[in-house]
């Protein structure tokens, strides 16, 4: 079986104007982080997924833990599309380069 790795962006937009607001945001971040992803940009993270069937697991997984307000998108592109993407200004960070799909193990 051919697996089609793919990468998962979750795209966010949390209220933090009162305390509550902000530790759910905390909270909501940190589960990211626990859930394999890593900060590509401010309020978008990024994480390689094996196959869609695991994309839709963790996609469960995440709807568990994200706060009652703000906008929480989840976007799966292949390796490919995500190659393609253009860079118009600034640089890739240090851990958006350090993770590469010969990094990933399959159980």
């Amino acid at each position: 079986m051919k697996y089609k790795i793919m990468r998962m962006l979750c795209m966010f937009d949390l209220p933090v104007e009162i305390d509550s607001e902000r530790r759910a945001y905390r909270i909501f971040r940190k589960n990211l982080i626990k859930e394999g992803f890593v900060m590509m940009q401010y309020s978008v993270y990024v994480r390689i997924c094996p196959n869609r069937d695991y994309a839709k697991c963790l996609e469960t997984r995440i709807r568990k833990f994200i706060p009652p307000e703000g906008n929480v998108r989840l976007l799966c592109v292949t390796e490919k599309q995500f190659e393609d993407m253009k860079l118009l200004v600034g640089s890739r960070s240090v851990a958006e380069t350090s993770i590469g799909t010969e990094r990933m193990i399959i159980i």
